[in-house]
């Protein structure tokens, strides 16, 4: 019965449709009595198995989703500014996520919805190592806590996490956790695990949340 209060959302920081799924998520789960386990994954590592590219850089899809990402944020009520470089690579602020959650996990969440947020409305260029660190330490004072209070290394500090992202440890988890998601049958972002049942795509998001109220 554990198993089936939480899910997993796995997402790609490039991703229109995992940051509007982003902004939905959480209120979705708890609704439901559930929990929500944030998986950002490299969806350059994910097109090299599936043969996939970025929406807009396929012909006549391209066109079709630039309207469709700023229709559906209007639908699901979200703030959305395209980033005037997009799409970008969602690597410096996957390995980012991961090292803060060694560290501090319950700033993980946090910095994942600012990173999106910097991103897709105020066009920070978070593929740059040193904007999404900036995003992070933008944080500190409205979560305090969470920068004094994490691993025995010490306080989290803007140094530690530029050192931290540039590890081998944190590339390879980085790396290691696309391939688990491949493994449990991911392709794509947004991509929502219900209880073992897969949902790709935030159309279908509510079908995800219905599922989690009730299977059919």
């Amino acid at each position: 019965m554990a198993e089936q209060q939480s899910i997993d959302f796995y997402f790609d920081f490039s991703s229109p449709y995992g940051y509007i799924a982003s902004e939905r998520i959480e209120a979705l789960a708890a609704a439901r009595g559930r929990q929500v386990h944030w998986h950002p994954l490299l969806l350059g590592v994910v097109f090299q198995t599936t043969g996939g590219a970025p929406l807009v850089n396929v012909p006549l899809k391209g066109q079709y989703h630039e309207h469709d990402f700023a229709r559906s944020a209007r639908l699901h009520g979200v703030a959305f500014h395209r980033p005037s470089r997009f799409p970008v690579s969602g690597v410096a602020a996957t390995r980012l996520f991961y090292w803060v959650a060694s560290h501090s996990p319950r700033l993980a969440v946090p910095l994942a919805q600012a990173l999106y947020r910097a991103f897709f409305i105020y066009d920070v260029d978070i593929a740059d190592p040193d904007q999404a660190l900036q995003v992070l330490e933008g944080l500190r004072p409205s979560l305090p806590a969470l920068f004094d209070q994490t691993s025995p290394a010490g306080p989290l500090s803007l140094d530690a996490a530029r050192a931290g992202i540039g590890s081998a440890e944190i590339k390879q988890r980085a790396r290691s956790e696309t391939e688990a998601a491949m493994a449990r049958g991911v392709f794509g972002s947004p991509f929502f695990l219900v209880d073992g049942e897969a949902f790709w795509g935030l159309d279908r998001l509510d079908q995800a949340a219905r599922w989690m109220q009730q299977p059919w």
